[in-house]
């Protein structure tokens, strides 16, 4: 696999079917928004955030698309309501003090699509701060008492160079309705 800026994540291709049509969708530290604007040309009305206003410029006049700027780690109260997000991608960022917040921003039926480094990565190059890579299972122990796990992965892909990633898609099963076998 090719790791492309510009192009969105395999994983999030692979479990965006699963966000309801149209629905709210909150691409968390989205850097130059490549998940954002992929949610948006697929109709879903997309929040991006990120606390890079140049990065967040780069999505100024793109449809269906809101930016908000906001340091997610300078302990500010969570900014977005219980329940207000039919998804939340979060791709290579980590900061766990979040993980309850992601959680519960997530609407009934709402899914979470995580995709992130893991320890090891470091004999790969960056990220190597292990602050800023995941145990292993991490994010499955963070979110499966919350969520129902629809998928989850962790182990070496190539992106262009080699990394270690982990990743998780769950959702909330208030109002599943067999999503999943869809």
């Amino acid at each position: 696999m090719t790791h492309d800026i510009a192009q969105p994540s395999d994983w999030v291709l692979r479990w965006a079917h699963l966000v309801r049509p149209g629905g709210r969708v909150l691409d968390l530290a989205c850097g130059t928004g490549r998940h954002a604007r992929f949610f948006a040309e697929r109709g879903h009305e997309v929040t991006a955030c990120d606390r890079d206003p140049v990065a967040l410029a780069c999505l100024s006049g793109v449809a269906r698309l809101s930016t908000r700027q906001a340091d997610l780690e300078d302990g500010s109260p969570w900014r977005f309501e219980p329940g207000s997000f039919d998804a939340v991608v979060v791709c290579n960022y980590l900061h766990r003090p979040l993980f309850p917040a992601i959680a519960d921003t997530l609407a009934p039926g709402g899914v979470l699509i995580y995709e992130t480094f893991l320890l090891g990565n470091e004999r790969y190059g960056k990220p190597s701060n292990p602050k800023f890579l995941l145990e292993r299972d991490e994010l499955f122990a963070a979110f499966a008492r919350r969520l129902t796990l629809a998928g989850f992965e962790q182990g070496r892909v190539e992106r262009g160079k080699p990394a270690l990633i982990q990743r998780l898609c769950a959702l909330n099963s208030a109002g599943l309705d067999n999503k999943l076998e869809a």
